[in-house]
């Protein structure tokens, strides 16, 4: 067994599993217990339009799979089988899952697809250009939503957050997180599509800085997988790339509208693109979240951001149910998918 393999491993095991589950269910009873009050729940009236919202909720989730799929098996050129692609997705989702937001699953997703039989090169360009797309959708839809909603609704909290040693309020960690984004995947982009070697000479220059000089490898491996995803990409047509985005479209949107449907099941609501929109917004802030599937971090920005438009003592009920549908299926779905993986891609009797 390869060090990389034992390496990979290790997000799998039940420790990891565990805490995120266990962070999040202790957050959500802080939250039910603190301003507890039986009276909401009384005067929930369960209605055929309850259980047909909770429905669509969870066919937004399928749909959401469905989308990722078609993304990766596009990517790979339907190398991949729509059964393969499925134990992708939901590994790579369940590494996503249990390591911390600022890590991600991408280390992962790059050892789960090259062991489906595609090259280390592809492999790379696959999941660098998932997280490409995944920020392309983002830096488009916030001006589209922020011009239909405004802005005046969108930053209620007066909650700070600490980042990089300064607190920050809402409007001006937002702010500073869709500029890294957009800076970030501008120089990406231009790295890929436009000069990928300029990019790595540039990188290495940078990290020759004393300070920088202990990563300089890093950068310099950084260097070499945008010149190979330049290289695996050269040639796409416009299709290709309209089909990528459209999927990850279909897939985000999904997700997103999963909360509006669940808001639904008990209360009447009309703001569906300010739910929209504010979800955009702890995006970001779920994105530097230091624990395990933004474990805790998550239940407590959904009261915080969302609470607006549930009844009062029904927020952390609906937060557990929000990841109940969300979330805890992809721990429990890759649980089970792992070992029969396992034991196909390495031909273990």
């Amino acid at each position: 067994m390869t060090e990389q393999h034992k390496k990979v491993l290790k997000i799998f095991k039940f420790k990891r599993v565990i805490i995120p589950v266990a962070i999040g269910l202790a957050v959500v009873a802080y939250l039910v217990f603190h301003d507890f009050d039986p009276k909401p729940f009384y005067d929930i009236q369960w209605t055929y339009y309850s259980s047909l919202f909770i429905f669509i909720a969870l066919l937004l989730m399928v749909t959401r799979d469905v989308a990722y799929m078609f993304r990766i098996r596009l990517l790979t050129d339907k190398e991949l089988s729509w059964r393969k692609s499925f134990d992708v997705i939901m590994l790579w989702e369940f590494a996503s899952s249990v390591t911390p937001s600022v890590v991600g699953g991408s280390a992962a997703a790059l050892y789960i697809i090259s062991k489906e039989g595609i090259s280390a090169g592809r492999s790379t360009a696959i999941v660098m250009v998932t997280a490409l797309l995944d920020e392309l959708f983002y830096i488009t839809m916030v001006p589209v939503l922020f011009i239909i909603v405004g802005t005046n609704q969108l930053f209620t909290s007066e909650g700070s957050y600490l980042f990089m040693n300064t607190q920050w309020g809402l409007q001006g960690i937002f702010f500073l997180g869709y500029a890294f984004i957009l800076v970030l995947t501008a120089i990406i982009s231009y790295g890929i599509f436009i000069r990928p070697r300029g990019f790595k000479w540039i990188l290495l220059r940078i990290f020759k800085i004393p300070f920088l000089r202990k990563w300089r490898p890093q950068a310099g491996e950084t260097g070499d997988d945008i010149i190979t995803t330049s290289r695996e990409l050269k040639g796409k047509p416009f299709t290709f790339w309209a089909r990528a985005y459209i999927a990850t479209f279909f897939s985000w949107t999904a997700r997103f509208w999963v909360v509006n449907f669940l808001i639904l099941s008990i209360t009447p609501v009309g703001q569906h693109f300010l739910i929209y929109a504010r979800q955009l917004v702890m995006w970001v802030i779920l994105l530097i979240s230091p624990t395990p599937g933004s474990s805790g971090v998550a239940e407590f920005l959904f009261s915080d951001f969302l609470g607006d438009f549930i009844p009062f003592g029904l927020v952390a009920a609906l937060a557990l149910l929000w990841r109940v549908v969300s979330y805890y299926p992809y721990i429990i779905i890759g649980a089970l998918v792992l070992p029969n993986w396992l034991k196909r891609v390495y031909k273990l009797k």
